[in-house]
C-alpha cells in the first residue's frame, strides 16, 4: 500500500523533501531531497489514501480532524512546499474530474438570494467578536492591506489602505458615499472623520452593524454615517461615491449582473465607484471545497474575465484597474502570526479544532496568494468620461493631502502627569 502511494505522490511532489509515516515503523519520501525537509503522518496508509482521492477537500479536513500531524516543519512550509511544484507535477486523473464536475455545479452553490446571503455572511462574520480582536489591526480592516514599503507594520498597510482607496474615489467634503459591505465601520469612518463625507454603510452582519454603529458614537460621528443591516439589492437612492471593500466576493457570478446595475443605478452621474476584491488571474474557476464547507459558504473569487464584462454590461466605464499582487500574501502572514500567538484564547473561546481549522484557513489563504496566482482587483468606474484626471499621478496627490488630515485628528502627546 505504501509503495502505491508513494508512486502516485511522487508524480505531484518532484521537488523538495516530504517525508510521510503511515504508521509504525513505515515512512517514505517524496521530491528530489531538496530545501526544507518536512515530515507529516497519518494514522495509517488508508487515511492518506482517502485524503489522495480528493485532497482539495480532505486535506484540510484531515488536518483540523488531527487526523493529519506534522512531525517537523509547519503547516505554512508543508503548503508552500506543495503549492510551489515548478513545473507543477500531475494532478491525479480523479482531481481533474473532480475539478470539472464542481465547475458545472458552481452556479448552484453561488446561489445567494437575499436569505441565503445573510446565513453565508453570519456563518463568518458573526462569530465571537473576540476571535477577530486577537489578530486583526486595532481598526479590524478584514481584507487586504497595501503595504507601501516591506517594513510597514499591519496597522499602518490598513491605513494606507484606506487612504489610497480614498484617493481614488476623491471624496470632497460633504459627499455622499455608500459602502456597500463595511465591515466593522472603518473605511467608513475615515472617510466620514478624514474626508469629511456623509457615509451609508450597509452590511449582512449583525455583529458588525452593532460594532460599527458603536464606533461612530463613540467618534462623535453618528450625524455623518448611517450604518445599516442591508443587503446590496435594497438599496435606495443616488451616492456621489460608491465603495466596496472584500464583499464582492460573497455575490455570486450569477448576481454579477445584478451587482453592477446597482452601482450604476445608485452613481450619481458624476460619480465615482471603486471595488476592492480578490480575483484569480488564470481564469473562471472554483471555490476550494474546503473553504466553501467550513469558510466561506456561497463564495467565489472571480477572475477579471469574469467581472469586467459585467461592468460593461451595466453601462459603467472601467477608468482605471490596478492589481496588488503579494499584498494579500503579507497581510495574512500577519494575520497568521498573530492567531498563532493567541491560539490558547482562540481555544478557550472555541475549541482546538476550530483553531486548527482557522490555522489551516489562515496558511493556504497566504500560499494561494504567495505561490499561486491569487490576486486583488481595484476597479474604478464612472458612468461617463471625463470625471477622473487623464493621468494617474492624481493619486498620490491625494493621499498626501489625506495624510495631512490624518497628521490633523491625531491627539496629541502628553508627558505623564499632564
Amino acid at each position: 500500500m505504501d509503495r502505491l502511494l508513494q508512486g502516485m505522490l511522487q508524480r505531484f511532489i518532484r521537488h523538495g523533501t516530504l517525508t510521510i509515516r503511515t504508521g509504525p515503523g513505515r515512512s517514505f519520501t517524496v521530491g528530489d531531497g531538496t530545501g526544507t525537509p518536512i515530515a507529516i503522518a497519518f494514522p495509517s496508509p488508508w487515511t492518506l489514501a482517502w485524503v489522495l482521492i480528493d485532497p482539495e477537500l480532505r486535506f484540510g479536513e484531515a488536518y483540523m480532524d488531527g487526523t493529519l500531524r506534522i512531525e517537523r516543519g509547519s503547516l505554512a512550509d508543508l503548503l508552500a512546499a506543495v503549492l510551489s511544484q515548478d513545473p507543477p507535477g500531475k494532478a491525479l486523473r480523479l482531481a481533474s474530474v473532480q475539478w470539472h464536475a464542481r465547475f458545472l455545479w458552481r452556479r448552484l452553490q453561488q446561489f445567494n438570494p437575499r436569505r441565503r446571503a445573510h446565513r453565508n455572511v453570519a456563518h463568518h462574520y458573526d462569530l465571537d467578536a473576540r476571535l477577530y480582536s486577537l489578530f486583526l489591526d486595532h481598526d479590524r480592516q478584514y481584507s487586504c492591506a497595501y503595504f507601501e514599503s516591506p517594513d510597514q507594520s499591519l496597522d499602518d498597510a490598513q491605513l494606507a489602505k484606506k487612504r489610497h482607496l480614498a484617493a481614488k474615489l476623491l471624496v470632497e467634503k460633504n459627499a455622499r458615499v455608500l459602502d456597500i459591505g463595511s465591515g466593522w465601520g472603518g473605511l467608513a469612518l475615515y472617510l466620514a472623520e478624514v474626508a469629511g463625507a456623509q457615509v451609508t454603510g450597509v452590511t449582512l452582519s449583525k455583529e458588525q452593524l452593532a460594532v460599527s454603529r458603536e464606533r461612530a458614537e463613540e467618534k462623535g460621528l453618528g450625524a455623518r454615517i448611517d450604518f445599516r443591516l442591508e443587503d446590496y439589492r435594497e438599496i435606495q437612492g443616488t451616492f456621489d461615491r460608491i465603495v466596496s471593500v472584500g464583499m464582492f466576493e460573497h455575490v455570486g457570478v450569477s448576481y454579477y449582473n445584478t451587482f453592477f446595475d446597482v452601482v450604476a443605478s445608485r452613481l450619481s452621474t458624476d460619480g465615482i465607484a471603486v471595488l476592492h476584491s480578490i480575483g484569480r488571474s488564470e481564469g473562471p474557476g472554483v471555490t476550494n471545497p474546503w473553504i466553501g464547507k467550513y469558510i466561506f459558504p456561497g463564495g467565489y473569487i472571480p477572475a477579471l474575465s469574469e467581472v469586467l464584462p459585467a461592468i460593461e454590461r451595466a453601462g459603467l466605464l472601467v477608468t482605471d484597474i490596478e492589481i496588488l499582487r503579494l499584498h494579500y500574501a503579507d497581510t495574512l502572514k500577519s494575520w497568521r502570526e498573530r492567531f498563532l500567538a493567541h491560539r490558547d484564547d482562540v481555544e478557550r473561546v472555541y475549541d482546538s479544532r476550530f483553531v486548527r481549522m482557522w490555522h489551516f484557513y489562515l496558511a493556504s489563504s497566504e500560499m494561494a496568494f504567495r505561490k499561486e496566482n491569487m490576486m486583488v482587483m481595484q476597479i474604478q468606474m464612472t458612468n461617463r468620461q471625463g470625471v477622473v484626471p487623464i493621468t494617474r499621478d492624481y493619486i498620490a496627490r491625494e493621499e498626501e493631502r489625506l495624510r495631512h488630515f490624518e497628521s490633523d485628528r491625531r491627539p496629541p502627546l502628553r508627558l505623564a502627569g499632564e
